[in-house]
């Protein structure tokens, strides 16, 4: 751990982890079970640490180390990927007062409880101050950072995905429509798949240990990892030895915890594979967002929703909830899980139209970072975007506006890595599939021997590489979605006959 990195560089890096590590543990419990009442002291703490964060960060010695760990063209990759990173981060920190940077995350932190009781409510007015806040903040910050000439926007997106600016955004979601808004059509024409069975009621202590012995089955380490529940499942992590994740449980939709389960479990893998000498490192984690996202839309979609997967699983299943799906065969339950059916919220959507929706919070954040749109304004742009683009509109705020934690994060722009994750898992597993029988695999119940492939050819290089370098090294070239929009025809065009 840490033993390519020289001793003057981690006594510093050390109270950085520190610090973060604080941060997300506050985090993780405001989100998995804090009192209520909690959050707007709490969110004291988290303005001052995140205050602790940038000064340790932009230590004048540290700066200087790292600077020149950066420069120097004899060191590993593991170092030159490290002073790549850090003074990313220096550079973007020196920028911001501290004041205010301490006050932006004292807002932050306020605001995931205001929105989360907004949600429950239906109170888009409670939130929307907060959200005009963050904003404001976060256009303040871009237009700090911004090299001449750059975007606000822009200075939004290579936080989460470096390379992939509006210009390439802009080409790959208009590929998307062009191809998957007409197979959506001709979809919703053909004759609709029967998924009743799914809407009956299903005990949702069963649900739970169901999902504990799905994450096992994945080949998530329980003795590294955690599982509990939140509003809205996601994944963090100390380092790769404490590596958390949750899902939720309603009792009429059990797809709904088993997919979210099965998608945080990819990220899960990804983390807990980083190697041992980068973990609590700069390098210490994903490639990208957008790389993040591939293994757990990999893992969610490709993997969890082919009927060879369930074949080994789909007993357990039926012997977990026996008299709802008693009645139901293995055919029946592959063609409800894999339906098309557009709906409002994008945590739940299908395969088919999971991108539509990345793509309607792509041109709102467009719009607010480049057009000023007012805060005010957001949810009819949002209910008339659904309304185009899916054919159905939301009848309240809380299954429209109000259903992502995201912007009450701050984090603009992270959006679209879904969407860019979703096409880059169709594209490794393309490569996949000529390096193993994959589907033989998945019927003989060997999870294991796909995750050592991951493990090998993607995840243990934590954030050393690039994600372009990557697709190049993976599949032999870089991004390209030709292969998602394959993969969507050619399974779709199956499974309706259209």
């Amino acid at each position: 751990m840490q033993e390519f990195l020289s001793d003057a560089i981690k006594p510093y890096l050390n109270r950085i982890n520190a610090i973060r590590t604080a941060m997300t543990l506050i985090e993780w419990d405001n989100e998995t079970g804090a009192p209520k009442g909690a959050a707007e002291y709490t969110a004291n703490v988290q303005g001052v640490l995140a205050a602790e964060y940038q000064r340790a960060v932009l230590e004048p010695d540290f700066v200087k180390l790292i600077r020149q760990l950066k420069a120097d063209e004899n060191g590993t990759e593991a170092q030159r990927a490290t002073g790549r990173l850090l003074d990313k981060e220096i550079s973007k920190l020196e920028k911001i007062p501290i004041e205010e940077y301490e006050n932006y995350n004292r807002i932050l932190a306020q605001a995931a409880g205001v929105w989360q009781k907004a949600k429950k409510e239906n109170d888009y007015a409670a939130f929307a101050p907060y959200l005009e806040l963050i904003i404001e903040y976060c256009k303040k910050f871009a237009a700090l950072q911004a090299k001449e000439g750059q975007k606000l926007y822009d200075v939004m997106l290579e936080e989460f995905e470096e390379g992939f600016t509006m210009e390439v955004l802009d080409s790959f979601f208009a590929e998307l429509k062009e191809k998957i808004v007409p197979l959506l059509k001709k979809v919703q024409a053909a004759p609709q798949i029967d998924a009743d069975f799914l809407h009956r009621k299903y005990d949702r202590e069963k649900q739970k240990e169901f999902c504990l012995w799905l994450a096992e089955y994945l080949d998530f380490d329980s003795d590294r990892g955690l599982i509990l529940e939140s509003e809205h499942p996601f994944t963090t992590n100390l380092h790769n030895h404490d590596v958390r994740m949750t899902t939720h449980y309603y009792e009429d939709a059990p797809d709904s915890a088993v997919f979210s389960l099965i998608h945080e479990t990819g990220h899960a893998l990804y983390e807990q594979d980083i190697d041992d000498e980068l973990t609590q490192t700069p390098v210490g984690g994903g490639s990208s967002m957008g790389m993040h996202e591939s293994q757990s839309r990999f893992y969610e979609n490709i993997l969890g929703r082919s009927e060879a997967f369930w074949e080994p699983v789909y007993k357990k299943l039926t012997e977990t909830f026996p008299q709802q799906l008693g009645d139901v065969t293995l055919r029946q339950f592959i063609r409800a899980i894999n339906r098309a059916e557009p709906g409002l919220i994008r945590t739940e959507a299908d395969e088919l139209t999971y991108c539509l929706h990345i793509m309607v919070r792509y041109e709102i954040e467009k719009m607010i970072f480049e057009e000023n749109v007012s805060v005010k304004e957001l949810p009819e742009i949002w209910a008339d975007k659904y309304e185009e683009y899916l054919g159905i509109r939301p009848e309240n705020d809380a299954e429209g506006i109000l259903q992502d934690i995201h912007w009450a994060n701050g984090s603009f722009g992270y959006f679209p890595s879904y969407a860019l994750g979703t096409a880059i898992s169709a594209q490794i597993y393309h490569q996949m599939k000529k390096d193993l029988p994959v589907d033989a695999l998945l019927r003989e119940g060997k999870l294991d021997q796909i995750h050592a492939y991951m493990k090998e050819r993607l995840h243990h290089f934590g954030a050393v590489k690039k994600t372009g370098d990557i697709l190049e090294e993976f599949c032999g070239e870089g991004f390209n979605p030709g292969y998602y929009t394959e993969y969507l025809e050619e399974k779709f065009a199956g499974l309706y006959g259209v």
